[in-house]
């Protein structure tokens, strides 16, 4: 396949809107790689799933162009762009057994008779459910009905998949060139090479899981991918890359990284991942060191959930590996906190 465009699918500068006005997609581009597993992250109603079905030919773009292997598909007919759609709710047939499921997409397709049961035997291989092919639908549970409708997806051997709302028995072998829609975030990190962060009907951010996690570009990424401390404050100076923070209250002034602020005067969110913040630290270490009053200590197993109060806020989260010796840890106790500059990530406010 080296003679063919390395891009599979592509957005060109679409929008949606149902009644005119509103627009539910409004400036999306995208492209989708071959072999790529592409999610579609964001909270319900920031268009993600319109996207899709834009693509599968369930609804029309209102502007822009979709392009698959290079070739506009808007006015393509659904069953005629050979794509594997895997649905919420399966949408299997139940007057069907699972053979017959899978049979179904290549009959349409006028497939060899002959090669039909050796197709869809494999495919319910790879799914590991090689021998219920006589059972209908109704005899499977969840997780079952959930592989079959994969196994359906890929019977046919499409170059796309498309998959609204989270997969969870998907096996990572299973996957050729996929975009996947999900509001599970620890799904979307762990099963995809790229995440489009969506919000209100535009992409925020469209990166590989660990640069969304480390390097959010916008305050909406940083809190919506995993969990975060917000520290709100007025930027003082700007230098060499970082700037000097004055926090609201006059709670004290934190060095960050600059990111989304671009003057002195600029209002800015401090983002802090939970698991870079370390109490008590060893001395001059830390550029950002404050006093905090521990409210409460969760054992997590793998870590300390430890919420204090710092700077004015009673919810600032601290997680402690649980290879340190923190059993003193108890609520009420004055500990002091600190992080590294590099970690503290300054966005818009």
């Amino acid at each position: 396949m080296t003679d063919q465009n390395d891009t599979i699918v592509d957005f060109k500068n679409i929008q949606k809107t149902y009644d005119g006005e509103t627009l539910v997609v409004k400036d999306f581009n995208l492209e989708v790689k071959r072999g790529e597993f592409v999610t579609l992250l964001g909270p319900s109603g920031s268009g993600k799933t319109t996207c899709l079905m834009m693509v599968a030919g369930f609804e029309t773009p209102t502007h822009g162009d979709i392009l698959l292997n290079d070739v506009p598909i808007t006015h393509v007919p659904p069953h005629k762009r050979g794509i594997g759609m895997v649905f919420q709710n399966y949408t299997l047939f139940p007057h069907m057994t699972v053979a017959e499921n899978l049979a179904f997409p290549l009959e349409v397709r006028k497939i060899d008779r002959s090669a039909i049961s050796e197709k869809v035997q494999r495919a319910l291989d790879m799914v590991r459910l090689g021998e219920f092919g006589t059972r209908r639908p109704a005899q499977l549970s969840g997780g079952q009905q959930q592989r079959v409708a994969l196994a359906r997806a890929l019977v046919f051997e499409p170059d796309l998949v498309l998959m609204d709302e989270p997969l969870g028995a998907l096996d990572k072998n299973l996957r050729e060139e996929m975009i996947f829609v999900t509001h599970d975030q620890s799904e979307a990190l762990t099963m995809s090479n790229r995440i489009a962060v969506f919000n209100d009907g535009v992409v925020q951010q469209c990166a590989a899981p660990d640069s969304l996690y480390e390097e959010p570009n916008n305050a909406f990424v940083a809190y919506f991918i995993g969990e975060n401390n917000r520290l709100n404050g007025t930027v003082k100076e700007m230098k060499d890359g970082h700037c000097m923070v004055q926090l609201d209250d006059d709670a004290g002034i934190v060095e960050a990284l600059t990111v989304n602020v671009s003057d002195t005067g600029d209002r800015t969110t401090l983002s802090l991942r939970p698991e870079r913040a370390i109490v008590n630290p060893p001395e001059g270490e830390y550029p950002n060191l404050f006093e905090a009053t521990v409210q409460e200590v969760i054992y997590m197993g793998d870590h300390l959930r430890t919420r204090v109060e710092l700077c004015g806020h009673d919810d600032f989260v601290i997680k402690i590996p649980n290879n340190q010796d923190h059993d003193s840890l108890k609520r009420g106790q004055t500990v002091r906190v600190g992080w590294r500059a590099d970690d503290c990530r300054a966005l818009d406010a």
